[in-house]
């Protein structure tokens, strides 16, 4: 579970289609051939575990008529809240902001 430190946990975008085609008794495995994907990477994105790309935002919303740059702006958020969430990641942050105050 990702701490959160926004005061929400992050939405990947995943969990918004899931909900929508199974609100509209659609099947993964048909929407995954409707878009010309596999199974496994359509339902990898559904569960979290793949990153939505450009290209499927925007094959989705030709399929579900969800707007694509509306999914694109979910993965941002959730990309940038786990990055903030990563400790070394943030130690990094604060090399780089110490350095660039010496400049």
């Amino acid at each position: 579970m990702t701490k959160t430190i926004y005061g929400y946990e992050p939405t990947h975008p995943g969990e918004v289609i899931k909900d929508e085609i199974e609100y509209r008794n659609i099947s993964q495995r048909k929407l995954a051939e409707q878009l010309d994907m596999s199974y496994k990477a359509l339902n990898d994105l559904l569960n979290g575990r793949r990153t939505l790309t450009a290209n499927t935002a925007m094959m989705l919303e030709a399929a579900l008529d969800i707007p694509a740059d509306s999914l694109l702006r979910l993965q941002m958020k959730y990309n940038m809240q786990r990055s903030a969430n990563d400790p070394s990641f943030m130690e990094r942050l604060d090399r780089i902001r110490r350095f660039a105050a010496m400049l």
